[in-house]
């Protein structure tokens, strides 16, 4: 993913231009030549924590000045545009429009900028509202959503040890049509981002009717849905999680399946079974947990957590270059 990112770089922007973590990490990126980098903050304040902090790269950055650009009036009549039908007027746009967050999302909107890094200063909730009031979200998807890639140490499972989880983080309970656009939105983050083609399985208590529950239902019917939103993606459910990753389980409970044992994939039935699941992975088997990494958005807009490390938003940002490749191609 390394690799690809800085085989063509993408435009990406900070709003946290004045976050120290999140300086560091872009002086990493800029050195290694991953992205382009515009950082949203006072320009001031932003050299003077650069040479502070020996961040001799940040000089390769573009620095926007929230209050004073030269596109401020045109992003200004940008989002009176997009929001007038909610009532936006110019005064208010005149205002959000200095909001680093809106900002980024109108640069993003108006083909300046291919993706979004924020939220190590800031709340997701903030981090998402102008996301989905300027950005929004792709055709046909409504609903958007979390997934983690988890690198596991034993390579026999997923593709060479990487699986994906999703949502982990997003929809508490999802029903049967979120639940398949999560299942596509997933596939797509698998080809696009991991750049392999994906096995989903739909994840549930039981395997091909082997128990019967109206939370079995819904599994079954976002299977059939999905199915019919992306013929193309091998999808198949519902499954017990070892009949989707174990071979031997996989010939017994679910003969035939082209996902059963060799899932890349997995889709679970609620935020609260997902969110458990990679945890639990994450701390018994020593997997790198890397998210969530948002899906759905017709950019690619990542929220990181505001515990952060310099090293997470590095990885957030090349993560974002990959989607924002994908999504184009």
């Amino acid at each position: 993913m390394l690799s690809r990112a800085k085989s063509n770089q993408q435009r990406i922007v900070l709003p946290e231009g004045t976050e120290i973590r999140t300086l560091k990490a872009a002086d990493r990126i800029l050195g290694d030549q991953v992205a382009k980098l515009t950082l949203i903050g006072n320009p001031d304040e932003i050299n003077k924590l650069a040479a502070e902090n020996g961040l001799l790269n940040i000089v390769k950055a573009e620095l926007i000045d929230p209050k004073n650009h030269s596109k401020k009036e045109l992003y200004t009549n940008l989002l009176v545009e997009l929001r007038k039908n909610k009532g936006m007027t110019i005064e208010k746009a005149s205002v959000l429009v200095e909001d680093p967050l809106y900002l980024g999302c109108l640069m993003i909107k108006n083909g300046d900028a291919d993706g979004e890094v924020a939220g190590a200063r800031n709340a997701t909730g903030d981090v998402l509202r102008p996301a989905f009031q300027i950005v929004k979200t792709q055709p046909g998807i409504s609903v958007v959503s979390g997934a983690f890639l988890m690198f596991l140490k034993d390579h026999t499972f997923g593709e060479d040890g990487l699986l994906i989880f999703a949502d982990c983080a997003v929809n508490p309970s999802p029903n049967a049509a979120e639940l398949a656009q999560i299942a596509v939105s997933t596939a797509l983050t698998a080809r696009n981002l991991a750049g392999f083609e994906p096995r989903v399985a739909m994840l549930s208590f039981s395997t091909k009717g082997s128990a019967k529950n109206e939370v079995v239902d819904k599994v079954v019917e976002a299977t059939r849905l999905a199915k019919e939103m992306d013929p193309s993606i091998h999808i198949d459910g519902e499954m017990q999680a070892d009949a989707a990753l174990v071979e031997s389980v996989a010939t017994l409970k679910a003969p035939g399946s082209p996902v059963a044992g060799k899932a890349n994939v997995l889709v679970f039935p609620s935020l609260e079974a997902g969110n458990i699941a990679y945890k639990l992975v994450q701390r018994l088997s020593g997997a790198e947990a890397i998210g969530p990494i948002l899906q759905g958005i017709a950019a690619p807009i990542n929220d990181l957590s505001r515990g952060c490390s310099v090293d997470d938003v590095y990885k957030m940002i090349f993560i974002t270059s990959n989607q924002a490749l994908g999504l184009k191609k």
